[in-house]
């Protein structure tokens, strides 16, 4: 019956774990780059560190490409970081598209078509 129940509910005791019982994923081969196969949208990874950098920022999400934009370099600068993120968006607002943070120090911006939706899936559930 203790077996039984073990089974069932686990031993409450956790055994030892193993570096062996591991087994470490090459994230390489699942990265491959399609060159041969062009897309509308791309996702875009992006730093911003001063504000001269937006213009280049602005015409990627007029070019229709999503950014994920780091701007843990100019938080200590309220002014600077209030200026970038207007006028993200007031681009946003122009090609009707979203804007969002995601966590602390990343906004996520989109184009035409695509809108962000703020509630979190957690274990499959919404």
């Amino acid at each position: 019956m203790a077996n039984f129940m073990d089974k069932l509910f686990g031993s409450g005791s956790k055994g030892a774990t193993d570096a062996d019982e591991y087994t470490e994923l090459d994230l390489g081969k699942f990265e491959q780059e399609m060159a041969d196969e062009p897309a509308e949208t791309y996702i875009r990874v992006a730093e911003l560190t001063n504000l001269n950098e937006l213009p280049s920022l602005k015409k990627e999400v007029y070019d229709g490409n999503i950014l994920m934009i780091d701007i843990s370099n100019i938080k200590a600068d309220k002014l600077m970081l209030d200026r970038a993120l207007k006028d993200l968006k007031d681009v946003v607002i122009d090609v009707h598209g979203d804007i969002a943070g995601i966590k602390d120090d990343q906004v996520l911006v989109t184009p035409t078509g695509v809108k962000i939706d703020r509630s979190k899936i957690v274990g499959g559930r919404y």
